[in-house]
């Protein structure tokens, strides 16, 4: 056996409560020796000595490297002792905090068996009850639609469809996207996420020098009431975008800095490497290397109050349901942590989605974030879809190896996502292949956690990287794709299924097919999926409960992939 692989953390993302009496314990070994058998030893804290239940676990999840067994386990008592007991060619091993031994001395376990102390109810992270249900809708607020045409509108400074450049105006704004919001509900949507609408010189937002004012080209705060209200009747629930890593370099704060220096009452909350910060000199830090956009001090108290004011505001103000974090891992962890409770003591069910593309579990263990921007999903779908790096087996590797990165309820949370306003779109990286989008797709709606939209995927808008990514949405129907119009509505409804919203995944692959399937209740949902543009039509697998899913409706077809209930 490869030792140095087995590895397991209580506490952790190996160890973790889901309910005051549920706790999944999972336990990593080398993928070749997937072969031996494991059974966990548990028991209660203060008797484990005398008290062993031995119970059989199972792998659930295999990636390029490792198989991880996993286990939910229902507790009489909230403190657990445990250890793993390990089967190889009839040779018992077993595995505790001393590691690998071929004995174990139970009289002496409280010195080195894993334990659970206590569940403490503070310490489970909650899922956000709406969560299961959301579909969520990324909006590009200049790009999706104009809809107050007696605004001010000097500043457009391109047609509706033409191909943006970095610094374009299009006009589309707060109370174009009301407009829309019956199309928006007929699509499935129950979730908008807005780019940033507040002050700021950009197309983009990003660089905000008024967090109290939305940008006049988008509207004023009466159309965002009006707008969050209308969403709210018909159901849907609005996520602003929360800038909160760096400033626009016109704002109050740090043009106070440039023209005083180590003298303003504001220096602190920059970072300058020295007293006098200037723009033609850069000395101070930034995001991304631009001195337009200089980095908050979020390590500073008043920043950090400052912050937390904003980010209550809206959703006391204005009952937003959430923020997206931009940029969320250059951020302090004491800011989230302080950010989290004032935010949750706000209002309990607002969701916090972070920016990070990458493994982000240090911000995941339910005291900063509750979910990410599932990047790695999204590079996952590219290398296997787009990029041809992962074949069916690497993909199901992949995806295993993402779950493994957080725990059942952080995956349930994360915002899974084909592209956005930072990626080139989905559709333009798969050579405009219909059934490569429309596979993507099956996969974003049948994997755990919540599928994101961008807007236009549904009618198969193209567009490279930023700024082309960023086109108007064309709304003369006549020009969409409603070949994928439809089948995206019938995706959504097929996420709606109790399956999906409830079930557990397992992933797995047979020779070039990449196989998703969920199961709640005894019932599952299969997605079947080639990577390739495939001439014949995989077949359909038998259909039974009928009455529960309607197979002329929810069970789709094409080139590529199958969804199939049974």
């Amino acid at each position: 056996m490869n030792i140095a692989a087995m590895t397991h953390i209580p506490d952790s993302r190996y160890c973790f409560p889901i309910s005051k009496n549920e706790l999944i314990i999972r336990f990593r070994i080398a993928k070749e020796d997937s072969d031996i058998k494991v059974k966990l030893v548990h028991g209660p804290k203060y008797g484990f000595q005398q008290f062993q239940e031995y119970t059989d676990i199972e792998i659930r999840y295999t990636d390029n490297l490792y198989s991880y067994f996993e286990h939910k386990l229902v507790l009489d008592d909230v403190r657990l002792a445990y250890i793993f007991q390990i089967t190889e060619n009839d040779q018992i091993y077993y595995f505790s905090e001393d590691g690998l031994s071929s004995t174990y001395n139970f009289d002496n376990s409280f010195y080195n068996c894993f334990q659970m102390p206590y569940i403490n109810d503070a310490d489970i992270l909650p899922l956000i009850p709406w969560t299961k249900d959301a579909v969520f809708y990324q909006i590009f607020v200049d790009r999706f639609n104009r809809g107050d045409m007696e605004k001010d509108d000097s500043y457009i400074d391109m047609d509706w469809n033409e191909i943006p450049t970095p610094k374009n105006f299009a006009g589309g704004d707060i109370e174009g996207i009301r407009k829309k919001i019956s199309y928006l509900k007929g699509l499935g949507i129950n979730v908008i996420y807005l780019t940033p609408i507040f002050q700021s010189i950009s197309n983009h937002k990003y660089d905000i020098d008024d967090y109290y004012t939305i940008d006049p080209q988008f509207g004023e705060k009466l159309q965002l009431k009006k707008f969050i209200e209308e969403a709210h009747e018909n159901g849907i629930r609005v996520i602003l975008d929360a800038v909160f890593n760096h400033v626009s370099s016109s704002s109050v704060e740090f043009q106070d800095v440039l023209a005083y220096g180590n003298k303003s009452k504001f220096f602190n909350w920059f970072m300058a490497h020295d007293d006098a910060p200037s723009m033609e000199l850069n000395n101070y830090e930034m995001f991304a290397g631009c001195n337009y956009m200089p980095k908050w001090n979020t390590s500073n108290t008043d920043v950090q109050n400052h912050l937390i004011e904003i980010g209550k505001y809206w959703i006391r103000e204005f009952d937003i349901d959430g923020w997206r974090l931009d940029v969320s891992d250059e951020v302090s962890h004491v800011f989230w942590r302080k950010f989290r409770e004032a935010v949750k003591n706000e209002k309990s069910d607002a969701i916090l989605i972070g920016e990070n593309w990458h493994d982000a579990y240090p911000y995941l263990m339910g005291d900063q974030y509750d979910s990410i921007m599932n990047y790695a999903f999204t590079k996952a779908c590219l290398d296997y879809f787009a990029f041809d790096e992962l074949d069916s087996k690497g993909m199901s590797e992949r995806l295993s190896n993402i779950l493994m990165r957080n725990s059942w309820q952080v995956n349930r949370m994360n915002l899974n996502l084909l592209d956005s306003h930072d990626t080139h779109r989905f559709y333009t990286q798969v050579d405009k292949s219909e059934n490569k989008l429309l596979a993507g797709l099956a996969l974003l709606f049948t994997f755990i956690g919540i599928p994101c939209i961008y807007y236009g995927t549904e009618i198969a808008m193209e567009g490279g990287y930023d700024p082309d990514s960023r086109r108007g949405f064309d709304w003369d129907e006549s020009k969409w794709n409603n070949k994928v119009f439809n089948k995206v509505k019938k995706l959504i409804t097929i996420h709606s299924d109790e399956i999906i919203k409830e079930g557990e995944i397992n992933i797995d692959y047979n020779e070039d097919l990449l196989l998703i399937k969920r199961t709640f209740n005894g019932d599952t949902i299969e997605l079947v999926i080639n990577n390739g543009d495939r001439t014949e039509e995989i077949s359909v697998r038998s259909i039974l409960s009928s009455n529960e899913f309607d197979k002329d409706k929810n069970t789709l077809k094409a080139q590529g992939y199958v969804i199939s209930k049974y």
